[in-house]
């Protein structure tokens, strides 16, 4: 029976590949389930002052502001920056220290405001939850992030933190930031927002370590075996890549031919 219409062989590669990444996905995922701990994460050095200025925070007695970029809820970067705003939250909460989340998107609002909330539960302190620390602020770029520098104006933050995605307004609000002496810590996947934070944050996750501080801090298991398989398989790839390259040179074509295309 001929099955070209329902399967390309000329694919046979890429197919093989996506059964081992899935295998080795589910299998760290199955293994972090058992033992969180069993899954090493490297440490960031960006997750070290996060907590340095939730600890400045405390000492002055300031609000610790945390944005979390201008993607909607589906976007993975908001994702991981929720992720990573539930971990903050316990930490401010166990400290008695304040934050405060002005948002982009109404819906990411209303997710940010049950996370802060499930913070506050965990940490046993119900009682210190405000939600109106958690507001939505306009989803107009500019106007945001108008919003926003008049809040950092106004209130003097201890520290700031931007998580997620963001465009042109980030060094408008990352230079208001500045001003006021506040400690500021960024983790974005935009690609073109990074050098503008790099200049103006004491701290910046880049790429997939924004990712990576969602996992290392939340301890989610389907989080951990994700992140830790796809290493996983990125380092099957680049070791075919270093071994196609050392038989191609040596004149052994057999393993270029099979990733090539029929």
């Amino acid at each position: 029976m001929d099955l070209y219409p329902w399967f390309d062989s000329s694919q046979i590669d890429v197919l093989i590949f996506v059964i081992i990444l899935s295998g080795l996905i589910l299998y760290f995922i199955r293994r972090a389930k058992k033992n969180p701990d069993s899954v090493y994460i490297r440490r960031i050095s960006g997750l070290d002052r996060i907590e340095e200025a939730i600890g400045r925070a405390t000492e002055l007695g300031k609000p610790l502001l945390y944005l979390n970029g201008l993607k909607e809820m589906s976007a993975v970067s908001t994702i991981a920056a929720t992720n990573i705003l539930g971990q903050v939250t316990k930490k401010i909460a166990l400290y008695s220290s304040e934050i405060k989340v002005p948002c982009y998107d109404p819906v990411v609002m209303s997710v940010a405001q049950e996370t802060v909330h499930q913070a506050y539960l965990e940490a046993g302190r119900p009682d210190a939850f405000r939600k109106h620390n958690i507001f939505f602020i306009s989803n107009d770029q500019f106007a945001y992030a108008a919003a926003v520098d008049g809040i950092i104006l106004r209130e003097q933050p201890a520290a700031i933190l931007y998580m997620g995605y963001y465009y042109a307004e980030s060094l408008l609000m990352a230079e208001t930031g500045v001003m006021t002496n506040a400690i500021q810590i960024a983790g974005t996947d935009a690609i073109t927002q990074l050098p503008f934070f790099i200049v103006t944050c004491d701290a910046t996750l880049m790429g997939e370590e924004l990712y990576a501080a969602s996992a290392y801090l939340s301890k989610e298991p389907s989080q951990l075996g994700s992140l830790k398989g796809q290493d996983a398989g990125k380092l099957i790839i680049l070791v075919i890549i270093l071994i196609g390259s050392i038989l191609s040179t040596l004149g052994i074509m057999w393993l270029t031919d099979i990733f090539s295309k029929a």
